[in-house]
């Protein structure tokens, strides 16, 4: 094992192996069945099949739904069960019976049972018009003692264009449960909306073939999942929720592998670790050989910096997986402040507290949405946390009938009162299509209006629906039909492609569409700012969804490293501006319809301050930097240099500097198409380096990076040479 000398090492191993046993066959007057390690697959009379362990009956498989084109949804009914082989060993094969209208078409399951797990599989023949994802299996569970849970399976990949390495959807579990023991259904893809009490939704493959299997005890997802797929796995994660730790302290990587296949497999187990700045702060190498169904368990120490993020991964074979730690220093926060989070804190993992005492360690001081009945944090909960709370509420009937229109606005505002809500948004993005100035009349007298009239004296201030960009010819219309009167608070979401946060070209340069200069930071915030001084009224300004998404190798959007430097760049520039509040969108990767499911070509499942898997994201540590460095700061002015292309901002008590010599479009050297190569989080983007001598107060100035990172640069005679480049950087002692 080759070890850094900074990093302590406990390795603790546990290969759990179950013997391989033979399959057992036997046949009775009205049934087969075959038996293995304890489980018992039972063909019955009527073609069903049953699953059940020394102890109880477990579940029964009945009947397979198939959908066709032409013949429509079918399923069986019925069928005849026999002995039969699957790969040398005992098997039952059901020959199914269909329908009068589906008589073509020929359904046969094949069932098999190995120690832990019972193999499922349907086969669909005879039709060309078939629609494999549509096909589903029913199944009883008997006797359970808690409903059906439900838990997504990602598996890590290599991207083959040599980008970043990324998650992949590869199913999901369906979790049963019984007093005395556990089991979980493993299917390779499924949508959990279509699945119900008796159908679970089990598509097939190009074939027609929908493979499944019955997965008995417990274990983590990735351990379950590669059971059921009957594949090598590795998981890696932290115990730490979140992977995040305190300052300086020692952190564990766990480590699992599983051979879920049905030979031995010899194996070199990799693992290392990096820091922000690249450096490998630990490593090793184990050889281990694992007999079908054993388990290698690990645990390895890396010994944290005071601030800094570690980006791992563990490999064995052809499986691996990643996840990041990090450390975060403590810090007191001041009572008010204007950064926040869009939308809910929706994902609770590990726990509705642990996931509040987070935000309260981020600095989280307004959460967008909030109320009695809706997702994350309730009202209470965030009381009880000190964090403020807004909400925003849509589903305005444009052109409605006056009394639903009523109902309507009396429910909202009534939710609004009921949260103790400070301000309420009427709406998400109703700008949309952008840059077309529809709809606002119907907004205002369907929307607006009759939810400022139901307010008033309520003590809620009215924002209007958060603008999908800065959207100056909708809010023309707006203010023209008079809804600038109607409102407190102005709110729009600045969304920005591959440009850096201060990219700001005028408007009158803005290009629409999915990859426009529309989507750009702070040329919107500027034009955000210029309407509120020129229509006047003293309004708010609020951002109530910012971004830095990190959807992987796509030019359009950030790699990890960029998005770290982005957030704490535009929270920055939101204060440089006087925004009132900012919601960063959002505390978790996924979705909150979809949670913990990956999908690396939709950008929506890539907004979080944290990976799917809880783990923290440079962003995260970013945000926490940017909130605690910028929250009762005052901004005095933009800076200039001799170099026009270096670039800073005065605050009251430091500064922040940059360098725009390479820039202000990401991934420039991008193709015509979407994809391109992200850099991995440790790797430095930005070629150029500026040196820059400014006058210092002291010995020393202060250097924090994005994420937090600090050191100290030595002044000589009264001057202090920095070296810039893209990232921004925060400075504390120049004069």
């Amino acid at each position: 094992m080759n070890v850094s000398r900074r990093t302590a090492i406990q390795a603790v191993a546990a290969g759990v192996a179950l013997a391989p046993t033979a399959a057992q066959a036997r046949t009775t007057a009205d049934q087969v069945s075959i038996e293995a390690g304890g489980i018992t697959v039972v063909g019955e009379a009527d073609g069903s099949i049953l699953i059940k362990d020394a102890a109880a009956d477990r579940v029964r498989i009945s009947h397979f739904m198939f959908k066709d084109s032409v013949v429509g949804q079918q399923r069986t009914f019925g069928g005849k069960a026999t002995l039969t082989t699957d790969n040398g060993s005992p098997a039952i094969r059901v020959d199914y019976t269909m329908s009068a209208s589906a008589q073509q078409v020929k359904v046969t399951g094949v069932f098999t049972v190995s120690p832990r797990r019972v193999g499922l599989r349907w086969t669909v023949t005879g039709s060309t018009t078939l629609t494999p994802s549509g096909f589903m299996f029913s199944r009883t569970v008997l006797n359970p003692s808690a409903p059906e849970g439900f838990a997504p399976i990602a598996t890590w990949v290599r991207d083959p264009g040599g980008g970043v390495p990324y998650e992949v959807n590869t199913g999901a579990l369906y979790q049963e449960t019984w007093t005395d023991t556990t089991a979980s259904f493993w299917v390779g893809a499924t949508t959990r909306k279509l699945t119900n009490a008796t159908w679970l939704h089990a598509p097939g493959n190009a074939g027609n073939v929908t493979d499944a299997a019955l997965v008995f005890g417990a274990g983590r997802t990735a351990d379950l999942a590669a059971r059921g797929a009957g594949v090598l796995g590795v998981d890696a994660w932290s115990d730490q929720p979140f992977g995040l730790y305190g300052q300086a302290a020692a952190m564990q990587l766990r480590a699992q592998v599983v051979n879920g296949t049905p030979v031995a497999r010899t194996l070199d187990l990799v693992w290392w670790a990096r820091d922000f700045s690249g450096t490998k702060v630990a490593r090793g190498t184990l050889t281990r050989t694992l007999a079908p169904g054993a388990v290698w368990d690990e645990a390895f120490t890396v010994q944290g910096a005071p601030q800094d993020i570690v980006f791992t991964e563990v490999s064995a074979g052809e499986a691996f997986s990643r996840t990041n730690m990090a450390t975060l220093k403590a810090h007191a926060y001041k009572p008010e402040g204007r950064f926040g989070i869009a939308n809910y804190s929706w994902l609770m993992v590990p726990d509705r507290a642990t996931v509040g005492g987070l935000l309260q360690k981020l600095g989280v001081k307004t959460v967008r949405i909030s109320y009695d009945g809706g997702d994350g944090l309730s009202p209470a909960e965030l009381d009880g946390l000190g964090i403020p709370h807004n909400v925003q509420l849509g589903g305005v009937l444009f052109n409605g009938a006056q009394a639903d229109i009523d109902a309507w606005a009396d429910k909202q505002t009534g939710v609004a009162k009921a949260a103790g809500a400070r301000y309420f948004e009427v709406g998400n993005e109703l700008n949309n299509p952008w840059m077309q100035g529809l709809r606002a009349k119907e907004y205002i007298r369907d929307g607006l209006r009759p939810i400022r009239d139901r307010l008033q004296g309520s003590g809620i201030k009215v924002m209007n629906c958060g603008l999908g960009g800065m959207d100056w010819k909708w809010t023309e219309s707006f203010k023209a039909e008079g809804g600038w009167d109607l409102i407190d608070a102005f709110a729009f979401h600045p969304g920005r492609g591959n440009f850096t946060p201060d990219y700001a070209p005028p408007r009158e340069e803005w290009v629409v569409g999915d990859s426009g200069s529309y989507w750009n930071f702070l040329g919107a915030l500027r034009e955000a700012r210029r309407t509120l001084d020129e229509y006047g009224g003293a309004k708010e300004l609020w951002l109530t969804e910012a971004y830095a998404c990190t959807r992987p190798n796509r030019w359009w959007n950030d790699s990890h490293r960029h998005a770290a430097e982005n957030v704490l760049l535009t929270l920055a520039l939101a204060m440089s501006e006087g925004v009132d509040g900012v919601n960063w969108y959002q505390p978790h990767d996924s979705i909150i319809h979809q949670p913990q499911v990956a999908d690396p070509a939709n950008h929506e499942y890539h907004y979080g301050l944290m990976n799917r898997d809880t783990s923290a994201k440079a962003s995260l540590l970013a945000y926490a930097n940017a909130t605690r460095t910028l929250e009762g700061a005052t901004f005095v002015r933009w800076l200039t240099f001799p170099d026009p292309d270096l670039k800073g901002l005065l605050f009251d008590r430091f500064s922040i500097l940059w360098s725009r010599k390479d820039g202000y479009i990401q991934h420039q050297d991008h193709g015509t198409d979407a994809y391109h190569p992200h850099k991995e989080a440790w790797v430095d983007h930005w070629p150029t380096k500026t040196l820059l001598t400014l006058p210092a107060k002291g010995a020393n100035v202060h250097e924090v990076d994005c994420i937090g990172h600090e050191r100290w640069i030595a002044a000589q005679n009264g001057q202090v040479t920095l070296k810039l480049d893209g990232a921004p950087r925060i400075y504390y002692g120049l004069a």
